[in-house]
């Protein structure tokens, strides 16, 4: 798959194609099976496909302090794009400047002079153009001037219980509320956290549960101050495979911690994982968070977690 930081990046001629425009934060099931279908029209019409989406969220460019919790970082949504057979992932840089164009001339200079798109797949509440003024009529619209065809979907998928609609921010609503199972149903995977491992306050050594800290990206999508059952992966060395993990979300209030913090127990590794940039996938949540007596009262809980976790992904 192409990768193309603004449109300056695309090769010299460029033929027609088809693109699909979006945030897509998350690339949850609805999103998959929008991408999936503007993947299915090019190859109908034997044409690169293109997923444009937009960097940082148009949301804290226009309205600053605004950003949603993000649920995936801009290298894992290439990475999960590209399983779904996209041929061309292209982020536009969103600017003031870019918020100030309006969506007549949104279609006429992104896709089709720069693009020349023959076809456009998005959802069909997707608006776009200043004061998002833009929408799916207009896009149809603007096809048959400009002579691209226009496909607004319902970011849907089925099951065995009918129809669901998918969106992100109800994702975010499961993920803030500890709900990891919810969150993994409407991803289609589990939620991850990825991010450096920096180093702690070295307490877990002394209790005998030695931690990787997880210095997270700034609008990372964290869950509720709890413990879970997780994967933990190194992503520098990916032929390892997931590592089983007990992870606390927290402040740490047996100890009158202030600092929220990531802190995964890796089971039966003894390892110092400082400097890596690590992937943390949320399975289940096993209790919230809690302010114990005295240290030995945590570490016999501790204990519960990591046989917890143990059983639940190990099967143990």
């Amino acid at each position: 798959m192409q990768r193309w930081r603004g449109l300056e990046d695309l090769p010299s001629g460029w033929g027609r194609c088809v693109a699909t425009i979006g945030v897509f934060d998350g690339v949850h099931r609805g999103h998959q099976e929008l991408i999936k279908r503007a993947v299915q029209i090019a190859a109908d019409r034997k044409v690169p496909s293109v997923l444009l989406t937009f960097d940082p969220h148009p949301s804290e460019v226009v309205r600053p302090g605004s950003h949603p919790a993000q649920l995936t970082t801009l290298r894992r949504k290439a990475e999960l794009v590209e399983s779904l057979g996209v041929d061309a992932f292209c982020v536009l840089p969103f600017t003031p400047e870019l918020s100030k164009v309006t969506a007549d001339e949104f279609v006429h200079e992104v896709l089709v002079e720069r693009l020349h798109i023959a076809a456009v797949v998005v959802g069909e509440n997707f608006t776009f153009g200043n004061r998002a003024l833009g929408n799916v009529e207009l896009l149809t619209k603007l096809g048959h001037r400009f002579g691209f065809s226009t496909e607004g979907a319902k970011l849907v998928t089925a099951d065995s219980s009918g129809e669901i609609t998918f969106s992100s921010t109800y994702i975010r609503a499961c993920i803030d509320a500890g709900d990891a199972q919810a969150a993994q149903a409407a991803l289609g995977r589990p939620h991850r956290l990825e991010g450096i491992i920096v180093r702690g306050d070295g307490r877990g050594h002394e209790l005998g549960f030695p931690t990787a800290n997880l210095s997270t990206p700034r609008f990372a999508a964290v869950p509720a101050d709890g413990v879970y059952a997780c994967q933990f992966t190194l992503l520098n060395n990916l032929k390892r495979g997931p590592l089983t993990a007990a992870v606390s979300v927290g402040t740490n209030p047996t100890f009158s911690g202030r600092e929220r913090r990531v802190e995964a127990f890796v089971l039966d590794v003894d390892e110092d994982f400082y400097g890596q940039r690590v992937a943390i996938d949320f399975i289940e949540r096993l209790r919230a968070m809690e302010k114990f007596p005295s240290s030995e009262a945590l570490v016999e809980e501790m204990h519960k977690d990591v046989a917890r976790t143990r059983a639940l992904l190990n099967g143990e």
